[in-house]
């Protein structure tokens, strides 16, 4: 099955890194977190990438030529204001004959069981799966008293008590398609809240490592989990 990676967009909320190259092209430990994402798709067997690229495109390009490996990889133009279903659509014009694709963002880390993932979309015979995950812990919690303002306990936020958030890691049928009304629609504002009232949209809740990579400091972050000896991201139980 192809692996569609969303690799286009501004990422304006971390121009520290991004003047001069794409968001996904931004370095964890030397290498890009596009290849960080490729590699938890490609330890697992999923090695057929269509890279959704937009801004500066190009230099995503000639990573993909440097490229060394046994990966198959397509690098696809989706347009510079295209947004994230506009760009899904494009990517699966070019493949009519495929029923099925994965997708993710080109931003975010996770200890994804593939299997898994790919099993409770079949079983739940759903249009679209998508991961579901509990945000991360980014402010310290205070618990205040009401009687003297004191705080009487400050800790970092519990994440499992936050509920859940799409991680990206999806599996979409190519019918996801009528839902994505033109090139500038977004994937997550238009396209997914009708899927879900259509009841076409199942979640496959991930309870392990899931990080995004939106502020310098979360890149800071990853940076310093991936000199541990263990990566968190890279699943250990395939």
């Amino acid at each position: 099955m192809k692996v569609i990676i969303l690799a286009g967009g501004l990422g304006t909320r971390i121009s520290e890194e991004t003047s001069k190259r794409p968001k996904p092209m931004v370095e964890i430990n030397g290498k890009p977190i596009l290849w960080h994402i490729m590699g938890i798709y490609a330890s697992q067997g999923y090695k057929d990438f269509i890279i959704a690229t937009g801004y500066k495109g190009d230099v995503i390009n000639d990573w993909v030529k440097s490229l060394n490996n046994d990966w198959n990889i397509s690098a696809i133009d989706t347009g510079l204001e295209t947004q994230t279903g506009g760009r899904i659509a494009h990517c699966l014009s070019e493949y009519p004959s495929e029923s099925s694709f994965m997708m993710t963002y080109g931003d975010g880390l996770g200890n994804i069981d593939i299997s898994n993932l790919l099993r409770s979309h079949k079983e739940s015979g759903k249009m679209v799966t998508l991961t579901a995950v509990h945000p991360p812990a980014r402010f310290g919690y205070l618990q205040i008293s009401s009687e003297d303002n004191l705080v009487e306990e400050f800790s970092e936020k519990n994440q499992t008590n936050e509920g859940w958030i799409n991680g990206g890691f999806f599996v979409i049928n190519k019918e996801v398609t009528k839902y994505i009304a033109a090139k500038k629609s977004s994937f997550e504002i238009e396209s997914l809240p009708n899927i879900a009232r259509a009841r076409q949209l199942n979640a496959y809740k991930h309870e392990d490592f899931w990080k995004p990579m939106d502020t310098l400091r979360e890149k800071n972050e990853l940076e310093t989990l991936s000199k541990l000896a263990k990566v968190p991201w890279m699943n250990d139980r395939v």
